[in-house]
């Protein structure tokens, strides 16, 4: 029996169906749920939310929240999150090395613009990582086969 699962963010619901298992960044580390796990509700960190169903795979990233988890179903409510088809790669490799330029000139004079570009270090990279599976995923899918003539 599948999980019921919902991801929603601030802006708008990111998914909703069903999955076999969901793999969300708890910030202790990741946590998997199955159908039947026990009630559970914990706090989301930087990083992949990932979503199994029927052989396959969803990735989304998702930046900080919550998950509920029930036997049945799961709530995933991020503070911001993205499907991985929505990630343009090209924008996140330019936004992490902008980041990394201005962080090489030297700390930001406001400690807290300094923790604002670290988190934005990590989202960009986090998006990376994304759109980097989802390319690798595609290109994996697709199967040549070659015969040997005897």
């Amino acid at each position: 029996m599948p999980l019921d699962v919902r991801i929603v963010t601030q802006e708008r619901l990111l998914y909703e169906g069903k999955a076999d298992m969901v793999v969300v960044p708890g910030i202790e580390g990741e946590l998997g749920i199955l159908p039947n796990h026990a009630p559970l509700l914990s706090r989301l960190d930087y990083g992949i939310l990932r979503l199994k169903h029927d052989g396959d795979e969803d990735d989304f990233t998702v930046f900080g929240g919550v998950i509920e988890a029930q036997p049945d179903r799961v709530l995933v409510l991020a503070d911001v999150g993205e499907r991985s088809e929505d990630i343009d790669l090209e924008r996140a490799q330019a936004a992490r090395d902008h980041i990394k330029e201005t962080l090489a000139q030297g700390p930001p004079p406001d400690p807290g613009e300094t923790a604002a570009f670290e988190a934005a270090l990590r989202r960009a990279e986090v998006r990376i990582k994304v759109a980097r599976r989802r390319r690798g995923q595609r290109a994996g899918s697709v199967s040549i086969r070659t015969e040997a003539s005897g």
